[in-house]
């Protein structure tokens, strides 16, 4: 069901690489909701992915570009205002990546080369694309920006490696910049902290089914699914949340805030009565 919510609003969405993406659901939330955007990725996720699909469901141009180039952003940034026709209202970045989860590197052994291509791609980027629009004066007033995030910003958890770092340089990012954009512009900057989700990235790293099992138990709500999360991105790019800025926000399900739940404790007597 639609509420109009985006009608009249155009932008950017980073990302969409297949139906599992978060992007790729918020893409058609904001379609639904009257949005108009363009579509942009890397050329080589491009290639792996099916962002043509996409483009044809919501009628949306694609722009491709290298988010860690200056270059490929400017023509990013001015291309859609071109093809949108003026301003922009929000803008997602949904772009992480990581060499050393891809090989199976531990924390301990990480390649330094691939950590900091992990937090160009991964943090760096949303500067750029900031930074990019500030340039343009792309931004109308009262636009949003949403990066979406991960709780290993704050949290140790296992094998997510250079990716907690890249989160948490993310994170901050937002608040500096949500200061600066909102003085300039009255532009807001947030990240959504998303519970483990089932997209290409997010079961590429190793142990990602006991991650999502253990939120899916801690968590009173249960996990946060994509399309949520969505409805979540859509609510912050709408008039409804003008007043929120700088905010890393959890949507996981209240795991950020439980110690323990019975589902775990259950669990884990279980598993002693079996090794008794």
């Amino acid at each position: 069901m639609s509420n109009n919510l985006l009608a009249g609003k155009v932008g950017i969405i980073s990302g969409a690489l297949n139906e599992d993406s978060i992007a790729w659901k918020v893409a058609l939330k904001a379609h639904a909701e009257g949005a108009r955007f363009v579509l942009t990725n890397a050329p080589l996720a491009m290639r792996m992915g099916e962002i043509n699909k996409l483009s044809e469901q919501c009628n949306a141009p694609i722009i491709p570009a290298d988010a860690t180039s200056m270059e490929d952003l400017e023509k990013l940034f001015s291309g859609a205002q071109e093809q949108l026709g003026g301003k922009l209202d929000f803008v997602l970045h949904s772009i992480g990546m990581s060499a050393n989860i891809r090989k199976g590197k531990h924390y301990g052994e990480l390649n330094y080369e691939w950590f900091q291509k992990t937090l160009d791609v991964s943090a760096l980027s949303f500067h750029k694309m900031l930074a990019v629009a500030e340039k343009q004066d792309a931004l109308n007033e009262w636009g949003s920006v949403v990066a979406l995030s991960y709780i290993a910003a704050q949290r140790a958890f296992l094998d997510y490696t250079d990716m907690s770092q890249a989160k948490a340089v993310l994170e901050s990012i937002a608040r500096s910049y949500g200061q600066r954009l909102g003085k300039l512009k009255k532009v807001r900057v947030n990240t959504i902290s998303q519970s483990p989700t089932k997209t290409t990235a997010g079961t590429g790293i190793s142990g990602f089914d006991a991650f999502y099992e253990y939120a899916n138990k801690l968590s009173p709500l249960g996990n946060a699914p994509a399309e949520a999360c969505a409805d979540y991105c859509i609510s912050l790019f709408s008039d409804l949340t003008r007043y929120v800025t700088m905010q890393n926000l959890m949507h996981d399900g209240g795991f950020s805030t439980t110690g323990i739940s019975e589902e775990i404790v259950e669990a884990i007597t279980a598993s002693m009565s079996q090794n008794s």
